[in-house]
């Protein structure tokens, strides 16, 4: 027997989401981040939002909890979930793995939309002939490359946590390829889902299999009501932009 349920949970607002947005407003080619990726912290309505989901623990049915937490090792998610458990009060300990970090961009990294047709146009070509999932950027990762890392994550995920319900705080794009490995989704189900439905800031995306074998079944995909109960901010930052359906 494997893990018999995941909690996904998505980072609260970061400031490299508030500058990716106003770079969209302005029209600029570079988003204004004077750090490296793994570096961006928590905007202060991120650390709302945090504040508020771990409030809304303390009030979660015995199904609804978890008993172990695994983390990206970027600081926006490992402050989520450092605040959050901290709100509650429980102490779990963070299991961080690099192999739920972000996808990596590579040469894009930093660039809006406007900014790599004008800088790099061959890997605009490039990813309109390649497709939105199996487009891999000079340096970087495609959607796909980020699947094999999922699959190995939750290979060791399913021999360490028999029986257990698995708390994984992480990004957008994680979220959509664990959902893509665990039920078995075509690329043009993932996509259409990135499209139409993005993963929001401090939503919870919930997979159950009570056998803990097998495909697993979506129960709660990108609820915020824990936020919205609490009156913190919902905010939708898609994350990044070449990968989305256009």
């Amino acid at each position: 027997m494997g893990a018999v349920g995941l909690v996904l949970v998505r980072h609260g607002e970061s400031t490299g989401n508030v500058a990716a947005a106003a770079a969209e407003v302005s029209q600029s080619d570079v988003i204004d981040v004077d750090m490296r990726d793994a570096d961006v912290p928590l905007s202060g309505t991120g650390i709302d939002q945090a504040r508020a989901w771990g409030q809304s623990l303390r009030h979660l049915p015995p199904a609804g909890r978890f008993e172990s937490v695994w983390c990206s090792p970027y600081r926006r998610a490992q402050e989520t979930a450092s605040l959050a458990l901290q709100e509650v009060g429980v102490n779990l300990p963070l299991r961080v793995d690099e192999r739920l970090r972000d996808r990596e961009l590579g040469v894009l990294d930093l660039l809006t939309t406007r900014g790599v047709q004008a800088r790099f146009p061959d890997e605009a070509i490039r990813r309109r002939w390649h497709g939105k999932f199996y487009h891999r950027p000079a340096g970087g990762e495609s959607w796909a490359d980020v699947a094999l890392r999922v699959r190995s994550v939750l290979n060791d995920i399913d021999s360490w946590e028999h029986g257990r319900r698995v708390l994984i705080v992480c990004h957008d794009a994680v979220i959509m390829t664990i959902r893509y490995v665990c039920e078995g989704l075509s690329e043009q189900d993932i996509l259409l889902a990135a499209k139409t439905n993005p993963v929001r800031n401090l939503s919870i995306t919930r997979l159950m299999r009570p056998t803990g074998q097998g495909w697993w079944t979506l129960q709660t995909y990108n609820d915020v009501s824990h936020l919205e109960r609490r009156d913190a901010p919902v905010t939708t930052n898609p994350g990044d932009p070449h990968v989305l359906p256009q």
